[in-house]
């Protein structure tokens, strides 16, 4: 469901301060039942205006930092640690980013990791693809 879009008295149309929960979903390419699960985990908390959700610019910032450390593999307890800091003060932004740092070198590692395995893997199913080839062209 899409409610109309939410607007600022003198509002620009390029200055986009608020956002109804239609077109945050539109805009980062998720579904209004996502941002719903955010906003019941806690790691949300859009304005309301009657039924219709409203979401300012804090909510805006903390989806992105949601769907990006979905995108990194991190847990919902991870990324709820984080987003939880977000509060654009320089204090919890560097607590914020030493705590992302250190998370992004465990993800670093563990991807380094599948990329070797990975590689390994490749390597064995390319000898044994060549095996067949041959063995092939043997009985042929």
């Amino acid at each position: 469901m899409h409610y109309s879009r939410v607007t600022s008295v003198n509002e620009s149309p390029s200055a986009k301060d608020r956002w109804t929960v239609g077109e945050l979903a539109d805009e980062l390419g998720i579904t209004t039942r996502t941002l719903r699960f955010y906003e019941s985990e806690g790691l949300i908390s859009p304005e309301r205006s009657g039924s219709a959700r409203i979401y300012d610019h804090r909510d805006r910032a903390r989806m992105r930092l949601i769907l990006r450390g979905k995108r990194f593999g991190m847990s919902l307890s991870e990324i709820g640690e984080i987003v939880g800091m977000y509060d654009g003060a320089a204090s919890s932004e560097k607590r914020q980013l030493q705590l992302l740092l250190d998370r992004l070198d465990d993800i670093t590692a563990d991807l380094r990791g599948r990329q070797r395995d990975l590689a390994r893997t490749l390597t064995e199913v390319s000898e044994v693809a060549e095996q067949c080839r041959n063995r092939l062209a043997e009985l042929a």
